[in-house]
């Protein structure tokens, strides 16, 4: 069986959308950052991402990972890849030009989207952006999204899905990337094919359930 661990509030939340989209069974082993723990050394805190233990399976201290038989994963967008591979269907590549295509898409999100939409989303939360020197940051990083949006504008234009007519774990990949910027309004106003498709994407019972679960996590 497939064993994930990391928490919902965490880039777990892609492999554990595409897991409850294909009602794979899977152990889940909730190991939190330990950014969020007052002393993540101390005898009896919770797993966390300082933990011997989980430092055992991944040394650089991030989740999610993955446990596959003897197959260890700690790149989300790779754990994705694999599930979907292995056990994915319809969500999964059918084809060597779908493999093809779900790598450029995971690449896509990775480097062109992912780094500026997650700055967007801290200074919101932090409420940066209502200050002058975070509004301009966050205009910033609106900038650097424009080519990729614009890309992303003009093929879901054409297409229903990133693949074409069905949902695959592309469309997931890049939709969890990109919803870290979704709070900038204007930004998302700007693209509506874009925004349409990622509200898509979000009726999803799948992502229902997997948002349903994170926000039900301490924050």
């Amino acid at each position: 069986m497939l064993t994930l661990y990391g928490v919902y509030r965490s880039r777990a939340s892609r492999p554990l959308w595409l897991l409850a989209e294909l009602g794979l069974p899977f152990a889940h082993v909730p190991v939190v950052q330990a950014r969020r723990v007052r002393d993540p050394g101390a005898a009896g805190a919770p797993l966390n991402t300082a933990s011997p233990a989980f430092l055992a399976i991944n040394p650089q201290g991030q989740i999610p990972a993955l446990r596959d038989g003897d197959l260890v994963l700690t790149e989300s967008l790779a754990i994705c890849q694999h599930i979907a591979r292995k056990a994915g269907g319809s969500l999964g590549p059918q084809n060597l030009d779908e493999a093809a295509l779900i790598d450029q898409w995971a690449l896509f999100a990775a480097t062109g989207i992912e780094a500026a939409a997650l700055e967007i989303l801290y200074a919101q939360e932090a409420g940066e952006d209502k200050t002058a020197a975070g509004a301009a940051k966050v205009a910033e990083c609106a900038t650097r999204l424009a080519r990729p949006l614009a890309r992303l504008e003009g093929h879901l234009a054409t297409h229903q899905w990133l693949l074409g007519a069905r949902f695959t774990v592309a469309d997931i990949m890049v939709a969890e990337c990109l919803r870290y910027a979704q709070g900038h309004k204007a930004l998302m106003a700007a693209h509506p094919v874009t925004s349409a498709w990622l509200a898509r994407c979000q009726a999803r019972p799948g992502f229902k359930a997997m948002m349903a679960a994170r926000l039900a996590e301490p924050a």
